[in-house]
């Protein structure tokens, strides 16, 4: 998509700090950490989000899982990490590119983000 900030990045048109890239993904530094180690890897194909995913695409989805197995070792995320996926509106999804957000580095609390009463 012509104004996907996601898009962009994976075709290279708006700069990003990567940690890895193949011809399925790109993994980058997240602008606003919320982890020492806070990574989205997201597909170069645009998936607007998780509830988009099909027969067609979801290989990609696995491929991503494979490479957050990779990372969370050179990333040195031996003690454990987090990955999450938000999907829609209530879901807080903010750009609306399939992405997960790598993060590690820290012990995790639950819930991830206070409820709103």
């Amino acid at each position: 998509m012509a104004d996907c900030i996601f898009c962009k990045i994976a075709a290279g048109e708006i700069p990003s700090h990567k940690v890895y890239e193949d011809g399925q993904v790109v993994a980058f530094h997240d602008l606003d950490p919320q982890a020492p180690v806070h990574v989205l890897v997201i597909p170069k194909a645009h998936i607007p989000s998780a509830a988009e995913i099909t027969a067609e695409n979801s290989g990609v989805v696995a491929h991503i899982f494979e490479v957050i197995a990779k990372l969370s070792g050179e990333l040195g995320l031996e003690n454990g990490f987090r990955v999450i996926n938000n999907c829609g509106a209530d879901g807080m999804q903010s750009v609306q590119h399939l992405h997960f957000h790598l993060l590690g580095k820290r012990k995790m609390g639950w819930p991830p983000f206070p409820a709103e009463a």
